[in-house]
């Protein structure tokens, strides 16, 4: 949806929380099928690895192809650390209750670590005509999109909320 899709709405409370609670469902069936017919342990890398591989050609065909949209601004989330944890948690117990309670608990875990290389430098706090706020804020502020609500699009003063403070962890354990 929109949380994976925008640079500036990656660092928001509900990216580390939505997102991992929706892309698990398709990962955890394809661990089903893996493992249940073949004894393959990486049903949810292989579904992931698809799942990007569309994400890739969307995002350049659609956002760069069409609109000159800087792809540096629109990259997928990396979800290839959160499926191998949850197939080795697989491999590694053969359970599917531990599996559904580790693993899934991981791959909400992992979500935010997994991507902080990428995400970190639109982090970073700068100062804009007199107000404090992080690149993606001024990015999103700047690179308005037609189809987003001006109230969506909050540019915080004082607050640090963007910089990951204390959010990142409680969002990350709630999707857990």
């Amino acid at each position: 949806g929109d949380w994976d899709f925008w640079i500036d709405w990656k660092d928001r409370r509900f990216w580390p929380t939505v997102l991992p609670i929706v892309l698990v469902t398709f990962p955890a069936a394809a661990i089903y099928c893996f493992w249940e017919h073949f004894r393959l342990p990486f049903g949810a890398t292989f579904c992931v690895l698809g799942l990007l591989v569309g994400e890739w050609i969307n995002r350049y065909v659609n956002f760069w192809g069409w609109t000159y949209f800087p792809i540096s601004l629109v990259w997928p989330t990396a979800l290839v650390p959160m499926a191998l944890f949850l197939d080795l948690v697989m491999l590694i117990s053969g359970s599917w209750i531990i599996t559904m309670i580790v693993g899934a608990m991981g791959w909400g875990l992992l979500l935010y670590p997994s991507n902080w290389p990428i995400l970190a430098p639109y982090h970073l706090p700068m100062e804009r005509e007199g107000l404090v706020m992080s690149l993606a804020d001024l990015i999103g502020y700047e690179y308005v999109r037609t189809s987003m609500p001006e109230y969506i699009r909050i540019v915080e003063r004082g607050t640090m909320r963007t910089f990951g403070k204390d959010v990142v962890p409680v969002a990350a354990f709630f999707s857990a």
